[in-house]
């Protein structure tokens, strides 16, 4: 399991930072849920030890996935 210590939204992406200091990104245009969101929808997600969910977008991004 990936140790998430950070997590932050720019206006095209969600970082995360891990434990070990690795930093990875995922972009928003390549995710149906996420491409087309407002600011504040994007914000509104909640963590599980393995990733990040909006329900309301009905998107999940996997940490394993950020650095796959």
């Amino acid at each position: 399991m990936i140790d998430v210590q950070k997590i932050w939204l720019t206006p095209t992406d969600v970082w995360i930072q891990t434990s070990d200091g690795r930093q990875a990104c995922e972009h928003f245009a390549d995710y149906k849920g996420l491409r087309n969101a407002t600011a504040e929808e994007r914000e509104n997600y909640t963590l599980s030890p393995y990733g990040i969910h909006w329900e309301h977008l009905d998107e999940d991004l996997c940490f394993e996935g950020f650095f796959a």
